[in-house]
């Protein structure tokens, strides 16, 4: 890629996604989830500008594992930095006793929209396996000066 691409008026659209998993669940099953989201639509991981997480994973090697497979990088997030991208329903009590947070995949994907170009916003509803979440956000790049 070159940085011509970025100047085309239909470059495709760019993403981030936020992921929430189950202690231990392994990198197969967060790709799988992570390819599943994108197809539904019409995108790749050559989409992906970058992945996102809750602190309380910093430690979670699937999902270092999954960053490395795909190459891009892993941000986390503290519960604090996610209250201003909580989604308007409840999230789960279950979840807030753990992490912090009543939400995980949808407001770190936000999150890091949000830090990477303006206008964040998801990318319709997150998607689910039995151990993981992931919440696909874009954003609009700045001009460029």
């Amino acid at each position: 890629m070159t940085a011509s691409h970025l100047d085309h008026p239909a470059a495709p659209p760019k993403v981030v996604a936020g992921l929430g998993c189950r202690r231990g669940c392994a990198q197969d099953e967060l790709l799988t989830l992570l390819t599943h989201s994108l197809a539904q639509h019409e995108l790749t991981v050559d989409n992906l500008v970058g992945l996102a997480s809750i602190a309380h994973k910093l430690d979670e090697p699937g999902l270092r594992e999954l960053a490395m497979h795909v190459n891009l990088q892993l941000t986390f997030f503290t519960p604090e930095a996610l209250t201003l991208h909580q989604p308007e329903k409840a999230g789960s009590p279950l979840i807030r006793s753990i992490t912090g947070s009543p939400a995980v995949a949808e407001p770190c994907a936000l999150a890091l929209a949000s830090r990477l170009g303006k206008a964040a916003r998801l990318l319709g509803d997150k998607t689910r396996t039995a151990n993981a979440t992931c919440a696909l956000a874009t954003f609009d790049r700045e001009p460029a000066a």
